[in-house]
C-alpha cells in the first residue's frame, strides 16, 4: 500500500488485490448480486454501507434472548440494561477520544438538536451560527430551526462559510469570516468530510480558529467516521455527531452517536434536554424528582436504546477493530489514487474531479462533474447499475464513487472506472 500513484500504471488490479493484507475482510460482508447474478461492484458506502455477515446472527441473538427471557433479558450479565455501553470504546478508538466522551444513541439530526440545545447559547449580539456553504440539507434545517426556536432569524443569523471549488471549508476562510463578524458568532458547525465534494476538513485548525474567536464548535462526522483516521483529542471540539449507516455499516437508519468534550462532562449547569437514560444509573428506577446526570456523554441520552437496531453495528465495529483504522486509511488512499488515475486515463476529457487531488484533503469518496451532456448523469448511473456497478449522483451533474476499504477491492475500482468511461462515450 506504499506505492505512489505513479506506480499505478504498472500494476494490475489483480496484483494489487493479491498483495492486500485486508482483502480477506471482503468475505465478511454480504455483497449484493447484480443483474447477472455475480456480486456487484459496490462503490456507494458513503450512502449506505454493506451488511456485515455477522449482523444477522447478532440480531437473531437478541431476538432469541427476547423470546427466552422477556423483560428479564434487561438484567442478564450481558443484557440490555447496559447494552449501549459496549459501543463506547470501539467508537472512541475510531475518533481517538475517551470512552466517557462517546455515546451511541438516536439518529444524527436528533443528536445534532440535542447538542445545539446544550452548546448554542445566544447572548446579545453573539447569536449567529456558521455552517459551510452547501451543507447537507438536514444540518441546515436543524440549525435554522434552532435559530427560530431562540427567536432569531436564519436569513440574518445563519452564516455560510464559502469554499473554493474543489476545497472544503478552511481555517483561513473561517478566520476571515469570524473576524468580519466582530464577535457576533456563537457557534460553528462544520463537516469532517463535505458530503457532495468529498473534501476533508482540517478539523484541528478550524477548531483552533473558533476558540481564538471565543466560539463553540461542533462537527458533523457522518462522512468522516470510519473513513478518516480522526483525532478529536487533537481538535478538541465541544461536540460531534454522526450516523452509522455509511462507512460504519450499521444498517439503514442505524443508531447514531455523539461526542461531548470531557470539559463539559459533569457540568451540572449546562442546559440539556433530559431523559431517564441520562440519569444516574443507580437511581434510574428510583423515581427521583431531580435529574442527576451520568458523568459521561451518556448524560445526553433520553430513552433506552433500540437493541435490535444496534446489534448490526456491533458486528461492524468488531471488523474495524480487527483491521485498524490506520491500515484501512492506508488502503483507502491507495484505492482512491487508483480510481483517480484510472478515470483520468480513461475519461479525462469527460469528467472534472471536484474532490481535492491531495490524499490528505479527502476521504474515500471522489466526486466528478460530467462535462459533456451533464444532464446524462442520472442515466449513466442507471446504466452502470444494470451492469452490477453501484455509484450514485447528485443533481444536476455530479457522480460520487466511494471505494470502502473494508469490502472494496482494486478490481471493483477497475470495473467501475472501465464501465463509467464506456458509458460516458456511449
Amino acid at each position: 500500500m506504499q506505492q505512489s500513484s505513479l506506480d499505478l500504471a504498472h500494476d494490475t488490479a489483480a496484483a494489487r488485490d493479491a498483495a492486500d493484507a485486508l482483502a480477506p475482510l471482503q468475505q465478511e460482508f454480504n455483497i449484493p448480486e447484480g443483474p447477472d447474478g455475480w456480486p456487484q461492484h459496490y462503490l456507494s458506502g458513503h450512502s449506505l454501507g454493506l451488511m456485515p455477515r455477522g449482523a444477522r446472527s447478532l440480531v437473531k441473538r437478541e431476538l432469541d434472548r427476547w423470546a427466552r427471557r422477556g423483560v428479564a433479558a434487561h438484567f442478564d450479565e450481558d443484557g440490555w440494561l447496559g447494552y449501549h455501553e459496549r459501543f463506547a470504546a470501539p467508537l472512541a478508538r475510531l475518533l481517538n477520544a475517551e470512552s466517557a466522551e462517546v455515546v451511541a444513541m438516536n439518529s444524527l439530526t436528533a443528536n445534532l438538536h440535542l447538542m445545539l440545545a446544550s452548546f448554542f447559547e445566544p447572548r446579545g449580539e453573539r447569536c449567529r451560527i456558521v455552517i459551510e456553504r452547501g451543507a447537507f440539507p438536514s444540518d441546515r434545517f436543524a440549525v435554522a430551526s434552532q435559530l427560530r426556536w431562540h427567536g432569531l432569524e436564519p436569513e440574518r443569523d445563519l452564516l455560510e462559510l464559502a469554499t473554493r471549488p474543489g476545497d472544503g471549508p478552511t481555517a483561513e476562510g473561517l478566520d476571515a469570516l469570524l473576524t468580519s463578524q466582530q464577535g457576533r458568532v456563537a457557534l460553528v458547525l462544520l463537516p469532517g468530510v463535505q458530503y457532495l465534494t468529498g473534501a476533508a476538513v482540517d478539523l484541528a485548525a478550524c477548531a483552533a480558529v473558533a476558540r481564538r474567536h471565543d466560539c463553540r464548535i461542533g462537527f458533523d462526522l457522518a462522512h468522516a467516521i470510519g473513513n478518516l483516521a480522526l483525532d478529536l483529542r487533537a481538535s478538541e471540539p465541544d461536540f460531534a455527531v454522526w450516523c452509522s449507516y455509511k462507512y460504519l455499516n450499521g444498517g439503514p437508519g442505524a443508531i447514531g452517536g455523539a461526542f461531548v468534550n470531557r470539559r463539559w462532562i459533569g457540568n451540572r449547569d449546562i442546559d440539556r434536554f433530559e431523559g431517564w437514560w441520562g440519569h444516574d444509573k443507580s437511581q434510574r428506577f428510583a423515581g427521583d424528582a431531580a435529574f442527576s446526570p451520568i458523568a459521561s456523554a451518556e448524560a445526553w441520552q433520553l430513552s433506552n436504546p433500540p437493541i435490535l437496531a444496534m446489534a448490526p453495528l456491533e458486528s461492524s465495529l468488531a471488523l474495524f477493530d480487527r483491521a485498524g483504522i490506520s491500515s484501512l486509511r492506508t488502503k483507502s488512499v491507495a484505492l482512491t489514487a487508483y480510481l483517480e488515475h484510472s478515470l483520468a486515463r480513461l475519461a479525462g476529457d469527460d469528467l472534472e474531479l471536484l474532490t481535492p487531488h491531495d490524499a490528505a484533503a479527502r476521504g474515500a469518496q471522489l466526486s466528478f462533474r460530467v462535462l459533456r451532456q451533464p444532464e446524462r448523469a442520472g442515466s449513466i448511473v442507471a446504466r452502470l447499475k444494470a451492469q452490477g456497478i453501484v455509484i450514485d449522483w447528485r443533481a444536476p451533474d455530479t457522480l460520487r464513487l466511494a471505494p470502502a476499504p473494508l469490502y472494496n477491492s482494486f478490481a471493483d475500482v477497475e470495473a467501475a472506472a472501465t464501465a463509467l468511461a464506456a458509458a460516458l462515450r456511449g
